[in-house]
């Protein structure tokens, strides 16, 4: 297959939706002879945050010399960004010849087994493993969970480090109504002797992961017991163990972006104290400082300043909220917004709404996308519009500041279109 076609097999992949459960990975990757087994690999989990942690790593690595594979959803721009080598997405030719080897794979599964067929998110990541385990080594990967832990098709892997960075209620229908039930979900990330760095504010939830960390005998590193983060405004200091680092000053912008920061540091420094990677620790602290996300408060014009965040649930809501009102409270804000079906539309519009000034929807062109007039009714702002072209609503603004948010795939779809 070229590329094209390639693609096209793989996003009709999508109509077989979402099947939680590892066991068709495992029996693609036992065809494969086991290629996830060749990989030094890190796991990151979390409702919030999973992108920004990885980045944050990765960009530290790379500044320390190590080539650093990375498996990230959804993709932004290319569809090739989902596996990426030292930040940079494979090639076409990578991608078709990875389709071309696991699309017969995929099909004998069908035809010898009842485990039916493989999903999108089964056949990218199978491809990932593939291509990091088998066709192209890296020093590490970085491997980013797409939906809870324990059924996802990631967890297929021994890592040499896990991360947990948030719990929060999303996903709701398959992982579980209650924050609790999602930790449960996603305490499945942990392994036996693997350690794990995590930030969980709920006490439930951190009382069920220290649970499993002993029922794992992994070591349990946690924000603000273990990990000390003073914030000073755009600087932080971090102290954990006999590593300390003051003056802090990351490029992305929020408490939020602090802390993912953080337990990002403290993975690095535990992976260094056994014995994983050698780290000269400046060029660490370099690297998390000069770390750019797409998607995250991420500035795509300043003259008018127009501002894209990716944020999709409450939690993610709440620290886009707190972030701008620390850092724009004298701008006249007006909010372009559209979210996917499934998500808690009143509350994020009600804390949204918070901050807008004016409040506009749109609808946007992808299969989950939520109908406009639902998005309208839902918002009880005392100025509110829907616009149904978005990119010229974008491309003629003229106020203060225009916040585009909601959703990582409308993220997506606008980025694609100003290219």
């Amino acid at each position: 297959m070229n590329y094209q076609d390639s693609l096209q097999w793989i996003h009709e992949r999508t109509k077989f939706g979402i099947k939680p459960g590892i066991k068709r990975m495992e029996w693609m990757l036992e065809r494969f002879d086991h290629p996830e087994k060749n990989i030094t690999g890190v796991h990151i989990v979390g409702t919030n945050g999973k992108g920004s942690t990885l980045s944050y790593m990765r960009n530290a690595l790379n500044h320390n010399d190590y080539s650093v594979g990375t498996f990230t959803s959804p993709y932004i721009e290319v569809f090739n960004e989902r596996i990426s080598v030292d930040g940079s997405p494979i090639s076409d030719e990578d991608i078709a010849e990875l389709a071309t080897l696991v699309r017969p794979v995929s099909e004998a599964m069908v035809a010898e087994t009842d485990l039916g067929n493989a999903t999108e998110f089964e056949i990218i990541t199978m491809m990932m493993f593939v291509y990091f385990g088998r066709l192209h080594p890296v020093d590490i990967v970085l491997v980013e969970a797409g939906l809870g832990a324990t059924n996802d098709s990631t967890n297929v892997f021994s890592p040499v480090m896990t991360l947990l960075t948030s719990i929060g209620l999303d996903h709701v229908d398959i992982l579980g109504d209650t924050l609790l039930d999602i930790a449960r979900d996603k305490s499945g990330v942990i392994k036996a002797g693997v350690p794990l760095v995590f930030n969980v504010k709920d006490d439930a939830c951190r009382d069920y992961i220290y649970k499993v960390l002993d029922e794992k005998n992994a070591k349990g590193v946690e924000l603000e017991r273990d990990i000390i983060l003073t914030t000073n405004g755009e600087e932080f200091s971090f102290k954990y163990g006999r590593y300390d680092f003051d003056d802090i000053k990351l490029d992305m912008i929020g408490r939020h972006q602090q802390e993912n920061a953080s337990i990002a540091i403290a993975a690095l420094l535990e992976m260094q104290e056994a014995g994983v990677v050698s780290l000269d620790v400046n060029k660490m602290i370099t690297g998390v400082e000069r770390t750019y996300w797409s998607g995250r408060i991420e500035k795509i014009s300043h003259s008018p300043l127009v501002i894209m965040d990716g944020a999709h649930n409450n939690e993610a809501v709440d620290a886009l909220v707190a972030t701008m009102r620390e850092s724009y409270s004298d701008k006249k804000i007006t909010v372009l917004f559209s979210a996917v079906k499934g998500k808690p539309l009143d509350s994020m519009v009600s804390k949204i709404g918070m901050i807008a000034d004016t409040f506009v929807v749109t609808e946007f062109d992808f299969f989950k996308a939520e109908k406009g007039d639902v998005l309208f009714v839902a918002i009880e702002h005392p100025d509110k519009h829907y616009v149904e072209d978005y990119m010229e609503y974008i491309r003629n603004f003229s106020g203060d500041l225009l916040l585009i948010t909601g959703s990582l795939y409308f993220i997506s779809e606008i980025k694609q279109q100003l290219k």
